[in-house]
């Protein structure tokens, strides 16, 4: 087995347990590139390649001052972001094949905010005390493979260096990996879906992959969205075709599913083909009934299934929308354009449906109009999202804006 691996850590204080597997990996075949950023110190047990003094420069800092000023808060963020900035260089340096680091909540902060700036397809792992959870906002939208640690990342004992081993396993296993495509590779398409539009996107899928295109289909559950936007980022998709924009609602009303403020961005500053829909802005997404907040109990609320309670979005919120759309819309640097559907925006916001709304809806689409910059297409068509006619368009739409891009 051959290929380096970067271990990043605090080594100051897990000295012990990284040279533990620093030579369970060496013993494996590979080799370890080592970078320190505990800010007290290092450690005499292996060779440190990259000390925290460089790697306190490069976050902008000076080691000595951060020891000095003892501010745990501020030293960590010089840390993480030097750390960050020297895993990048590395990596496109071609120094390393994939990465591994252990830690506590603060050293998973560090390791974590590193592991994120490489692409998708980059082995990660992650043993930690807090992979336990929502771990969102340490795996961000990248593939970190996080192993908890069961007990702290304190020194050997018969369940850490189980668990020790095990993700030496891991990293070495997935180093040592052939990832060249076996399929030939082909302009990918990402386009955002829930149930409520499943029928729209599968036909508009069917038709792409006719035309050939891979199409990635993502579930606009905000982790959904954030995902898809971070491909996007990466340099991985060709085109977006965003018939489900429901996010944006979570967003503005506290729903569980936002995708935060940046969702409908990416596409605009990586200058790629972008067709939106407002698809599902009709509904909010909530858990349980009983978790509806309280201001909210006298809405049109509908029992999706016992753990998902929608929330028909109003006049205003759709106003609010309608602005939030041109105004991403307005700042994007390529191709962009709208699809409305006039009869409705979901299965439930179809005539005689529960969340059946047509001022709501041309509430949105008129904002939507008033506010965008002059050059952008905006098409209504007189169907549901979920017709046939619909999606062939949605498909024609996105053909002619990729041909121009």
């Amino acid at each position: 087995m051959t290929g380096t691996v970067l271990m990043i850590g605090a080594f100051d204080v897990k000295g012990v347990e990284y040279d533990f597997a620093r030579k369970l990996i060496e013993a494996q075949g590979c080799k370890t590139l080592t970078m320190n950023f505990g800010v007290l110190g290092g450690t005499d047990l292996f060779p440190i390649d990259i000390d925290g003094a460089e790697v306190a420069r490069a976050g902008g800092g000076d080691i000595e001052k951060l020891r000095k000023d003892q501010d745990r808060g501020a030293a960590m963020e010089v840390m993480a972001r030097g750390t960050a900035v020297l895993v990048q260089k590395l990596y496109g340096e071609g120094k390393f094949k994939g990465i591994f680091g252990m830690g506590g909540s603060g050293g998973t902060s560090v390791i974590s905010r590193a592991m994120r700036t490489l692409p998708i397809g980059v082995p990660k792992v992650l043993v930690s005390t807090v992979a336990a959870g929502d771990t969102t906002v340490i795996t961000g939208v990248k593939d970190v493979t996080m192993i908890p640690s069961i007990v702290d990342v304190a020194g050997l004992n018969p369940i850490s260096e189980k668990v020790f081993k095990e993700a030496v396993g891991a990293i070495c296993g997935m180093i040592g990996m052939d990832y060249t495509l076996t399929i030939q590779p082909k302009p990918v398409i990402c386009a955002s879906m829930f149930g409520n539009t499943t029928a729209c996107v599968n036909m508009c899928r069917e038709a792409l992959t006719a035309k050939g295109y891979e199409v990635l289909v993502f579930h606009a559950t905000g982790t959904g969205g954030r995902t898809m936007e971070g491909l996007v980022e990466d340099g991985y998709v060709y085109a977006v075709l965003d018939i489900t924009t429901t996010e944006w609602a979570d967003e503005i009303c506290g729903g569980a599913f936002s995708a935060g403020p940046d969702r409908l961005s990416a596409p605009g500053r990586a200058g790629i083909p972008h067709l939106i829909v407002p698809g599902c802005v009709d509904m909010v997404n909530f858990g349980p009934i009983e978790t509806v907040p309280e201001r909210y109990k006298d809405r049109l609320l509908y029992v999706w299934n016992p753990n998902v309670t929608l929330m028909r979005t109003d006049i205003e919120e759709n106003r609010t929308m309608g602005e939030i759309f041109a105004r991403k819309a307005n700042q994007a640097t390529g191709r962009v354009a709208f699809l409305f559907p006039l009869k409705g925006v979901s299965i439930l916001d179809s005539e005689g449906g529960k969340f059946w709304w047509p001022e709501a809806d041309r509430t949105m689409f008129e904002a939507i109009k008033k506010n965008l910059k002059p050059g952008i297409e905006v098409v209504e068509l007189d169907a549901n999202i979920n017709d046939k006619a619909f999606a062939d368009k949605a498909v024609e739409m996105l053909m002619a804006l990729m041909t121009q891009k």
